[in-house]
């Protein structure tokens, strides 16, 4: 049988692509869109990767862009409402954002360098049973095309049936870097939350606006705009909704210089974040293997989805070179040694949509204001949620966690 089968080739699919070449197992990627048309077209999202990501860029010597160069290492923090609060978080190591029109494509040559097999065309449900009977082991590492539906919603790690926000992420130019340079993570009670992001991208040093919008809220109409149909009026409503909701992101725009780099560079729309079984069976008998996209969605808004789906493709391509005997019990082993870290990203991100936000939440969020020993922890735990998760899971173990800093 002809190796690993990975469908999809996204950074789930390609990380674990090139983990397995680096190892010299034979390796089919199955992508809808070729190398040329990943680098093209609208901008897919607004992505950063930080150190526990850019670490596995290193092993796989596919670090193109330094985070020396175009990292930064601060989150600025902003909120609104009655606490009016400003203060700055460490990360610890430095994070990195560069456009996925960018990054995609070039690990994908890397992967067909390193020998890999790059098979386009589109891979739905029914064309599983066929890879299968290919392939030693089929892993499923898109949603597109219906493929996140072969396998089970985890009920208790999925309390969403609906977009918890409506999203809207765009590039700039004519924002002033924060100083330190960093992202921002601006908070505006009740109708949501804007993540500002310095970023790589074909324009060269640009400003990422990923405006996060609760439904009904102050500036969803914002992610309704048809920027195309009047873009004179989509840049208003955005200088609006920094002025009276993100301040300190506002208070450094250039109105002059404001502006999308390219009307291809806005995406908009929503999604249900959502846990699915780690794996499921065929009707021949033989197990398919979920990984990003297809085993974990969570909302964007703190960053964690193209991180969590490297390390879920990481676990996996060890399970791999550990015991390659693709039955239930190595697919056992594949959702063992991932799970408290999938499960710890999607709980914590689920905590952070709350409106009203709980009043643990609330507390850290004080006294991160207060005291930046506090603040760099929960920074530099978006290194690692489920560290993040060990603090905020219960109101005990943020004041507990609150009273050993203190």
């Amino acid at each position: 049988m002809d190796g690993i089968g990975i469908a999809g080739a996204g950074v789930a699919g390609l990380h674990l692509g090139l983990l397995l070449r680096r190892n010299d197992i034979p390796v089919t990627l199955y992508s809808d869109r070729t190398p040329e048309q990943l680098g093209s077209g609208r901008l897919p999202a607004a992505v950063a990767h930080h150190d526990t990501t850019l670490a596995r860029e290193r092993a796989l010597g596919v670090q193109h862009w330094s985070a020396a160069e175009y990292g930064y290492d601060v989150h600025h923090h902003y909120v609104g409402g009655p606490l009016q609060a400003r203060f700055t978080g460490s990360l610890g190591a430095p994070s990195r954002a560069v456009d996925y029109r960018m990054y995609l494509p070039r690990l994908l040559r890397d992967f067909t360098d390193a020998g890999g097999k790059l098979d386009i065309r589109s891979i739905a449900p029914q064309d599983l049973t066929e890879l299968s009977q290919r392939h030693e082991l089929v892993v499923v590492a898109t949603g597109r095309s219906g493929l996140s539906g072969v396998f089970e919603r985890v009920a208790a790690k999925s309390p969403f049936t609906s977009p918890q926000r409506k999203l809207c992420a765009g590039l700039y130019t004519g924002v002033a870097a924060a100083d330190p340079p960093g992202v921002t993570l601006s908070i505006a009670p009740g109708d949501g939350e804007l993540i500002e992001i310095p970023m790589h991208s074909f324009a060269g040093s640009v400003t990422a606006l990923f405006f996060e919008a609760v439904p009904g809220g102050a500036f969803e109409a914002l992610v309704e705009t048809d920027q195309s149909a009047d873009p004179a009026a989509f840049r208003d409503r955005v200088l609006r909704v920094l002025r009276e909701h993100h301040p300190s992101v506002h208070e450094r725009v250039e109105p002059a210089r404001f502006g999308l780099t390219d009307e291809l560079d806005l995406v908009q729309g929503a999604i249900t974040p959502r846990i699915n079984e780690d794996y499921a069976l065929l009707d021949n008998g033989r197990p398919v293997v979920a990984l990003g996209d297809a085993h974990a969605v969570v909302d964007p808004v703190v960053g964690q989805g193209a991180n969590c789906a490297s390390y879920s493709a990481w676990q996996l391509g060890q399970t791999i070179l550990q015991d390659p005997n693709f039955d239930e019990r190595f697919c056992g082993k594949v959702a063992e040694r991932r799970r408290d870290r999938v499960h710890a990203t999607s709980d914590w991100t689920n905590l952070m949509l709350e409106v009203p936000p709980p009043q643990h939440l609330l507390e850290m969020i004080t006294a991160m204001s207060r005291e930046r020993a506090v603040a760099d922890v929960f920074t530099g735990n978006f290194n690692h949620p489920d560290r993040q998760w060990d603090i905020l899971a219960t109101p005990e173990r943020t004041r507990a966690f609150l009273s050993r800093m203190s």
